[in-house]
Parts: structure tokens; sequence; C-alpha cells
């Protein structure tokens, strides 16, 4: 099936795109690497009379600044991948790229593409709200910096006003002392996952955990913090198998898995427990190689 005709036009500046936008009214769409607009587009599920493009309004790029990585919006899968900035300070962020997709998608996709279109499976959502990624974004208003917990609001939907663009994210770096792990599971390596988990764990001088982030995707509606039950399962306890399975318990109990044609809502639960657990003790490991 052919997408229905539509109007093209390329924006120089995120200014740009922002009049554009506005000019396009709920008619325009912004289009990066295209690779979740485009099949809506083939498929007719999207039908919009003009297409903004931003690759122009931008150069893609990774600067390290005052604790965070500040990633450019038109930034793609695979140059968080490559990015040596991004293997020093937040190797859990090129890991999760490498895990998008296929490797066209991850030549083509882009960071504030796959934030904006906010999949709830999707890994680099996971991992912005495992992490406490600040978006930034450019709208009629002027600029907004938002949390990745206020950012994300449910399926497909974030808190992007009419003809605002994403432009940037702010990405804590991780510690040199902690660990981190990105875990999912695929039905194939190219689906989108059933269950995906993004965890970061500090410990202390006596071993014991002293921080704890956790994050799910494809187990709601939006990316899932799971910092909640997993900290009140493990802050102050000591590593062990049985901590990170009862630290998963809870994060299952947590979370509102939903079926789809191919797995259940009982069953993804189940996963997020093991997927959990799994992240954590590969998290735990990464801390004590890096304390030793």
């Amino acid at each position: 099936m052919a997408a229905d005709p539509f109007d093209y036009a390329a924006a120089a500046s995120w200014q740009e795109a922002v009049d554009l936008l506005r000019e396009g009214g709920e008619d325009a769409k912004v289009i990066a690497g295209g690779q979740s607009l485009i099949p809506m587009l083939t498929l007719r599920l999207a039908t919009p009379r003009l297409l903004v493009d931003v690759n122009g309004a931008d150069q893609p790029g990774v600067e390290r600044d005052d604790g965070h990585l500040r990633v450019t919006s038109v930034t793609r899968y695979v140059d968080l991948e490559r990015d040596p900035s991004v293997a020093e300070s937040c190797p859990i962020l090129g890991r999760a790229a490498s895990l998008v997709g296929n490797v066209r998608v991850r030549n083509r996709g882009t960071i504030g593409g796959s934030l904006s279109h906010a999949d709830p499976s999707a890994e680099l959502p996971c991992v912005a709200m495992a992490l406490g990624a600040t978006i930034r974004t450019l709208g009629p208003e002027g600029e907004r910096s938002l949390p990745a917990a206020e950012f994300f609001q449910s399926y497909f939907t974030t808190a992007l006003e009419p003809s605002e663009v994403v432009t940037s994210v702010d990405i804590p770096v991780i510690p040199a002392s902690a660990g981190w792990s990105f875990t999912e599971m695929k039905l194939r390596s190219s689906d989108f996952a059933v269950v995906a988990v993004a965890a970061v764990v500090e410990l202390g001088e006596d071993g014991r955990y002293v921080g704890v982030r956790v994050a799910a995707a494809g187990v709601g509606e939006r990316p899932r913090d799971l910092a909640g039950p997993a900290a009140a399962t493990l802050l102050g306890e000591s590593p062990s198998e049985s901590a990170w399975a009862e630290a998963g318990r809870r994060c299952a109990e947590a979370v509102e898995a939903t079926a789809t044609v191919h797995v259940s809502g009982d069953y993804r639960r189940a996963m997020t427990a093991v997927f959990v657990a799994r992240s954590l003790r590969e998290a735990t490991g990464r801390a004590r190689g890096a304390a030793a």
C-alpha cells in the first residue's frame, strides 16, 4: 500500500522546524530517521499532509557536560553504539542502542525519534527512565526541560505540546564505581522487547547496596520506573541470589503488564521478575569489578 500524498519541507534549524509545524497544524508530522513513521504512512495508519524533516536542524553528536551526556535529537542509534564518550561514561546507553531493531534501523533511527514516538517496549525510553534523563524541547512557547518520568505519559503519548520538538536529551553519566546492565527478551532478534530491564547499582565499602535504579519496558503503557520496589528490597543488603529474586518478585508485582497476540500479561509479569533478577546480578558483577 502506498502512503497518501503529502508535502515535504526540510528545516535548517529547530526554530524553523517549530515554525513549519505550527503552520502545518494537526496535519504536520516530524520525520528524522523515519523508522516508525514510514511504516505507519505506508499502512495509512498516519496520513499527514506535511512532513517536516529535522535532519538539518542540528548535527548528530554527544558531549559530556557537568555530570551528564548531552545527546542531540538527531543522533542515530549507531552513533550511540560507537561513540567513545558513551562507552566511557554511559555504556548502558550504547548497549541498549545496539539491541534496537536491526542494522538498517540502527543506521537510520534517532534518539529523538525514539523518545518522541514513546513506544512502551522501546529500549532508549527505558534507559532514559532508569537514569533519570532530562528531555529538552523547543516549541512555540520556547524551550522546556522535562524529566523522563514526566515526559512519557501513556501508549505512544508524551508531554510534547503541538508544534513542539525534542532537541536533545541530557543523560546522567554512570559513576565509575557503579555497575549497570540492560537485558531484554525478544521473540525474534529484530522484534520489540517482550520485557526489557535497565539496572544501575552501587555498592558501599562493606559490599552492601547503597544505590539501586531499575526501569522496565514492555510492561505497561510507558516505561516503568521500578526503583522503588527494587531499592526497598536491596538497600542496605548484601548481594545474593535470594535478594535478586525477591527484588524481581516485588518489581513484577508493581507492573501492569498487558497481553498481546504473542504473550499473556501473566507471562510478561513472570519474565519481569526473571529479567530484573538477571539485570541486578549482571550489574552487581560490574560494580564488584569496578571496586576491585
